[in-house]
């Protein structure tokens, strides 16, 4: 199993997390992988063999080739066919919201094939250029002209949806929005209603999953560290609250949640 990041331009990087490529031979003991939110929006392009997303326990699609996956909040299966080889785009909270019309809130919880967010004609040749491009340099090179080309000349986030996700960020997610709005909460359906058509989520729910985030990445690289000193330092009000939140969104508790083989993918985005 291959994971590998890549940092973008300097004029994508406050849009852009990084790119990123995970390849997993087919002879490898593929089994259910569940994913957790992350807080992100990626769009991703699938280079090898199909992917399954079940939406039961017994039931699944295929996955887009190439599509544009919105803020989860709650964890879902996946399973691959044979070879995986994938091309992804991470993108911070606020970052995708500079390239489609479209309210975030509509790709929550789903996979969005690329063509119904883009021109058909134009989102077609995106995905044969990054299927055909020759290596990892080339695809970033593609996918970065591409999002030049689009972006406005000025950022167009709005400064109450950036405010308020720096402060969560730089909080670990637990700054209250009432500090945030600074106590003028007549503010609040504001920010709702900006969050829900920018974000895709809301900011208590962006909150609770950058807090998780960091729990889960001091589980991850701390794993003899007990629960409640990882409920202390990630600000939760105890260890039940930890674990009441793990549990929402990972769909497991925290001692199920390390070394699960069919959490080998969660485990790698997050270490």
């Amino acid at each position: 199993m291959n994971y590998q990041t890549f940092q973008p331009h300097p004029d994508l990087k406050l849009i852009i997390s990084c790119y990123w490529t995970l390849e997993v031979p087919a002879d490898h003991d593929s089994k259910k992988q569940r994913i957790v939110p992350d807080g992100c929006i990626e769009m991703a392009f699938i280079l090898g063999d199909n992917i399954k997303r079940y939406t039961s326990e017994d039931e699944f699609i295929l996955q887009p080739r190439a599509m544009v996956i919105g803020h989860i909040s709650k964890p879902f299966y996946i399973e691959p066919t044979g070879d995986v080889n994938t091309f992804a785009v991470r993108f911070y909270p606020y970052g995708f919201s500079n390239f489609i019309k479209k309210p975030l809130k509509n790709l929550a919880n789903t996979e969005t094939p690329i063509e119904l967010l883009f021109e058909k004609k134009m989102a077609k040749e995106l995905e044969e250029k990054i299927i055909l491009a020759k290596n990892v340099k080339q695809r970033i090179e593609i996918i970065e002209k591409f999002f030049l080309e689009r972006l406005n000349e000025k950022v167009t986030i709005e400064n109450i949806v950036k405010t308020t996700i720096d402060s969560l960020l730089s909080t670990n997610g637990n700054a209250s929005i009432k500090t945030i709005l600074k106590g003028d909460l007549s503010k609040r359906r504001q920010l709702e209603r900006k969050f829900a058509k920018q974000i895709g989520v809301s900011p208590k729910q962006l909150g609770k999953l950058i807090r998780l985030q960091t729990a889960l990445k001091m589980l991850l690289n701390n794993e003899t560290e007990s629960l409640t000193n990882i409920a202390y330092k990630s600000d939760y009000y105890d260890q039940a609250h930890f674990i009441k939140d793990f549990k929402e969104f990972t769909g497991t508790n925290p001692k199920e949640f390390l070394g699960n083989e069919n959490m080998t993918i969660s485990t790698l985005f997050y270490k």
